[in-house]
């Protein structure tokens, strides 16, 4: 059972006026800038773990050409614990592009963004609505969950984005490029905040009276046995994890002795030398680690 896009549209529109959150890379001052940086730490990475790192980077980094310019050992100290660490590479390399390229001006052209090292679909649509308030395609799995069970009616989406799911995203943006963007906005805090996977607050939310999911009796995830899950402790993310909390914390180069507490032997051995190999972590001539100067 399929719910009208337009009602679904206007609903959590309204809604949003009324309850956005009071993020900093929503501010009026914000800067095109601000806005990549913020949707390339919120990537797998909680609002709450994002805003103090976001604030410390603009305080120190504010334009490209200050990040480009900055060192590779302070930008993975300053990532500090946000996980992935190779977007704060990703996002140094940015900065030189839009530095080398643009003239240190991040572009407003959704094919000049996706050019741009670590800048993909996604994030190139983000930045145009939130940055530009230009209209854009903006999907992540938030609005890819309310989508599925406000108009499709169903639990979840799909393990992988599907073509149905574009050509449903792309009917929904509204023509105007103001409209578009709260649309944007508005569709990714509802299912950040109401239409959370687990648990969903469906009695609060704007579309309970018209929802296609609830209407259909709320039916079970179709895809639950596809569906992957890892428990963090003892795999190789915690070991890198480690490891690199103990880069960043040195003021010396570390020698792999005083890393041995991270893993084991064979699964620290593969995880240093993928820290190397995605330029991550070096070594000196005694064979110790340190991060990239």
């Amino acid at each position: 059972m399929q719910q009208v896009p337009g009602q679904v549209v206007a609903q959590v529109i309204d809604w949003f006026a009324g309850v956005a959150r009071d993020l900093p890379w929503r501010a009026p001052d914000r800067t095109p800038w601000g806005v990549l940086v913020s949707e390339v730490m919120l990537q797998q990475t909680p609002v709450v773990r994002v805003e103090p790192v976001w604030r410390e980077w603009m305080d120190r980094w504010p334009t490209p050409a200050d990040l480009a310019a900055a060192p590779t050992a302070d930008v993975l100290r300053a990532w500090g614990r946000l996980g992935y660490p190779r977007r704060a590479l990703r996002l140094a390399d940015c900065a030189r592009a839009v530095v080398e390229r643009h003239d240190g001006v991040v572009p407003d052209d959704e094919e000049a963004l996706r050019a741009l090292p670590g800048v993909g679909e996604y994030t190139a649509a983000a930045v145009r609505a939130f940055a530009f308030g230009r209209r854009s395609v903006v999907v992540d799995t938030n609005v890819r969950r309310v989508q599925a069970r406000a108009v499709t009616g169903v639990a979840l989406p799909a393990p992988t984005y599907t073509a149905a799911e574009r050509r449903l995203a792309a009917s929904l943006v509204p023509d105007d490029d103001a409209d578009a963007a709260r649309w944007a906005a508005a569709s990714m805090e509802l299912g950040a905040l109401l239409c959370t996977a687990r648990v969903p607050r469906c009695g609060t939310c704007p579309l309970r009276e018209s929802c296609a999911w609830r209407l259909a009796g709320f039916p079970p995830d179709a895809h639950a046995d596809k569906r992957r899950t890892q428990s963090w402790e003892g795999t190789d993310r915690q070991v890198r994890g480690r490891v690199m909390a103990a880069l960043r914390s040195a003021d010396e180069p570390v020698p792999r002795v005083l890393l041995a507490d991270a893993g084991p032997q064979p699964q620290l051995d593969r995880c240093l030398a993928g820290l190397v190999e995605d330029g991550l972590a070096e070594t000196d001539d005694a064979g110790r680690y340190l991060l990239p100067a």
